[in-house]
Parts: structure tokens; sequence; C-alpha cells
């Protein structure tokens, strides 16, 4: 009972509280001792001493000069919207404000959002005097005015964007405004056709994007297999540089194909792969043929690492093999030894499984064992990453369709990294604040991204402009062993 009556009280207040006529779309001048007020079509004349002139009810609650009463106005009939309650409160970035509507709107309009730098202005079609109590964050410069067909907000904060969002909900009626102030966005030319650019994407929740975008230039995966550096210093003339694919912790050894000026750097693991020549890209799991060649010539095709065949060769470090088979452990091209399977094998090694007692064909330990493999059809560049994003315009991301056994990092909320471009061949290389890849995925196309592969992400997440990071990232910056890096053309 107290509660309620506190909030009969503070309604009474608010009704009663005087407000700025041009709160209300008024205006005041002076006439023969009258105050009149005009604007918004109508015209209001109050006498001090005596009251409101005819035809206005005189016992009104009076004006104060420029100061005018809301109950007065409703009694008026000024207003030709229905009254909201409003409640406020924060929801993730937003300022949210909740309309509490007295009924059903009889033709409920679609959910709407939009955005301006600096000053923004909203019309809201209900009566809403309770948004004049709002606390706006701190530097942010607030209008509130009352009119006859809803309640206008302009909110202004120079050097922001402002944002929002504003959609309606059922049971009970509502009608919920998301306001977000928001670092202003940032370009920058780096080089001519190459700028540099921090925007946001809205999902609907905002996502602020690191990015480069290339109309044209040079592409080239730099690194080298068991080394980490920072992306800066594998390629240090280069405009940008992103970091690339994933590798093992332990020993630097790259996971997923490597293709360098038309050389086999690392095998595939079964993930999607960026490939390209000059200036044309592509997205796939790579059709890739391997063989292994014997002591005496003899050669035989095998499947490699996650693509597993009666003779599987494994380039990436794990236990290899099962049960009811045997491994080849091969350090360069030599055979160190013939065990039984699973095996884990060194660094720097790689490994031949095949069903126990059935080698392709003779071998022992000390003999020569070369693997050799080749895209179909032939790329110079290739780099294995993955998850997919985006393929042709449409939502991608599925790791369950690649060889991902852990999704857990996939559902972590982490930096993204993330290769793009647009249907007219726009090259992005960029960056995401935190994040998860699926959400990554629709803030992309919301961009306009055509197609969009996942690089390494979390700590490894990271974008060079000519020597400077410019992506966020939380202490150190992580050494990594792949990176792709963009050259003038």
């Amino acid at each position: 009972m107290r509660l309620l009556a506190l909030l009969l009280f503070l309604s009474c207040s608010l009704a009663q509280t005087l407000l700025p006529a041009s709160t209300f779309g008024l205006s005041l001048r002076e006439e023969a001792g009258a105050w009149i007020y005009e604007g918004e079509g109508v015209r209001f004349v109050y006498v001090p001493g005596v009251g409101w002139a005819e035809p206005l009810e005189p016992a009104l609650p009076p004006p104060d000069g420029e100061r005018m009463s809301l109950e007065a106005l409703k009694a008026l009939g000024y207003f030709r919207t229905p009254e909201a309650r409003v409640r406020h409160g924060t929801q993730g970035r937003a300022l949210r404000l909740v309309l509490d509507l007295p009924g059903p709107e009889p033709a409920p309009k679609p959910p709407s959002e939009g955005q301006a730098p600096g000053t923004l202005s909203l019309l809201l079609p209900y009566l809403a005097p309770g948004i004049t109590q709002v606390p706006w964050p701190k530097g942010m410069g607030a209008r509130v005015r009352l009119l006859p067909g809803g309640t206008e907000l302009t909110l202004s904060f120079p050097g922001k964007l402002l944002r929002y969002r504003l959609f309606p909900l059922k049971d009970p009626e509502r009608l919920v405004l998301d306001l977000y102030v928001l670092k202003a966005e940032v370009e920058e030319p780096v080089a001519a056709g190459v700028r540099y650019r921090e925007v946001w994407a809205f999902t609907p929740e905002p996502l602020r994007l690191y990015l480069v975008e290339a109309e044209r230039g040079t592409l080239i995966p730099v690194g080298r297999p068991g080394m980490r550096a920072l992306p800066k210093d594998l390629a240090p003339n280069a405009l940008a540089v992103l970091n690339g694919g994933y590798f093992d912790p332990k020993t630097a050894t790259p996971i997923g194909l490597w293709v360098q000026d038309g050389v086999t750097v690392s095998y595939p693991s079964g993930r999607t792969a960026l490939l390209w020549d000059g200036f044309s890209f592509f997205l796939g799991v790579p059709r890739f043929e391997a063989m292994v060649q014997g002591p005496s010539g003899e050669r035989v095709r095998v499947g490699i690492n996650a693509s597993r065949a009666r003779y599987t060769a494994h380039t990436v470090p794990g236990p290899v093999g099962k049960e009811g088979e045997e491994v080849a452990l091969v350090m360069g091209n030599r055979v160190q030894a013939i065990l039984p399977a699973p095996q884990e094998f060194p660094p720097g090694a790689w490994a031949l499984t095949f069903p126990k007692g059935a080698l392709p064909f003779p071998l022992k330990p000390g003999d020569t064992l070369s693997l050799y493999g080749r895209l179909d059809p032939p790329f110079r560049y290739a780099l294995e990453a993955g998850p997919l994003l985006v393929q042709e315009g449409q939502y991608a991301f599925d790791p369950s369709r690649e060889n991902f056994r852990d999704p857990r990092p996939l559902q972590a909320i982490a930096p993204q990294a993330a290769v793009a471009w647009t249907r007219e061949g726009e090259l992005w290389l960029l960056v995401s604040e935190p994040t998860t890849p699926g959400v990554l995925a629709r803030a992309l196309l919301t961009l306009g991204a055509w197609n969009a592969l996942r690089m390494d992400g979390g700590g490894s997440a990271q974008l060079w402009v000519k020597d400077k990071l410019r992506s966020p990232y939380q202490g150190s910056p992580r050494p990594v062993v792949s990176a792709l890096a963009l050259y003038a053309p």
C-alpha cells in the first residue's frame, strides 16, 4: 500500500509540474496584460488574476509566465495521443526506455532503427512526460518536447555516433527504445585504392570492426613453420598485415593448407581455405592430391590428415593411427621407426599410417620416404583457417561441416579475425572486438560481405596497418606462425 501511495504521489506531482512552454511547442507573448500561448495550430489566453479566457475553464491550473502546467494542457485537449508511463534502465550497451502503453495499438508499427553522427531526433507516438525525468549519459544534451502528436526527443553528443532501435512488445503492450552512444567511426586513406576503417555493424547489438578495405593490391601469406613472430615483423614493408591460420602452440607447426608461390608449405586438415591467384579469391575445402614415394621410386596415393584413407599421411602434431594400424615415423625424408598405432610423432616429423602388416611397398627404418601433394585445381597461394562465415551473400557458419572436433573455442566471446570480400571484389582484412564467429558472420552480412572466412582468433587476432596495431587487444599481442600481408599493387 505504501508503494502504491508513493507511485500515485509521484504521478500527481509530475502531472502538476510546470514546464517551459517551449516543451509543448508553444511560445509566449504578452498583449494587453494577457499571456498568449501560441504554436502547433492552437492559441491559449490566460489573464493573470482572472484565469483562462473563454471558452476555457477559468479554474484550470494557471501558468507561471514561461512555464505551463501539463495537467492544464491535458484538460484543454491539447494532446491527440494517449499517455504512456515511462521506465528506464540499461540493456548491454544501450540506455533502454520502455513505454508502458495504455492499451493495444490500433495499428502497431514495425520495428525501426537508425543512426546519426552527433545529433539524433525521434518522435514517439505517445504522450510520455516521464522522459523528462530520464538521467541521460554524462556529456549528452537532451531536449524533450511534449507535442500534440507525440513526444519529440532530440539528443546531441558531438564526436559520438548515436544509434537507436524502436520496437513493440506484447503481453503487456510496450514500446521499447534502445539508445546507443558509440565511439565515432573512422576512415583513413592508406594508399591508392586502400583505406583503413573502424565501423559499427548491428546484429542487432553494436559490434565494432577494424578493417582494411582494398580495391586492388597484392596479398601474400608470410611466415615460417616452426617460428613465431608478430605479424608486423613477418612483413615489415606491407601496407597491412592480418594474422593467419591455426598452428600447434607447442611446436609452432602450422595446421592446415599453406601454399606459398605454388609450393606446399603445410598440408590440409579438412577445413575451409582461402585460395587465390592475383586479386581473385575463392573459398572452399581444398581438393588435394597427396602421395608418398618409397625408396625404389614407387608411388602410392594417400589420404592426408583428416581425410583418412587406407594409407594416410599425417603432418599435424598429436596422436595418429588407431588400433589395427602401424605408423611409419619420418623425419625429413628418412624413416625413423615403424611402430604400432597409435603413436605421437615429434616436432618436425610426419607419419604414414597403414593397416598392420600391409605396407604399400617394402619399407624399413633408414629408408627414404617422401611426401608430395598438389591442389586440384592449382592455386598460387592458399591458406587454410575456418570456419566459413559467409558464402555468396548467405550466412554459412557451421563448424560441424568442417574438421572442428571441439566447438567450445568457437562459442567463446573473443576477438575474431576474418578475410572477406564484396560482390564487387573489394577485399577486407578485419578484426572485431570480442564476439562469437556466428555473430561476426551476421555482422559482415549487414555490411555487404559476399564471402568471408574466419582466421585464427582470440589472442592471435590482430590487424597491423603500416606497422601500427589498429585492432583492440588485451595485454601484449601474440606472436603467430603465419599472416596475410597486403602490399601495394
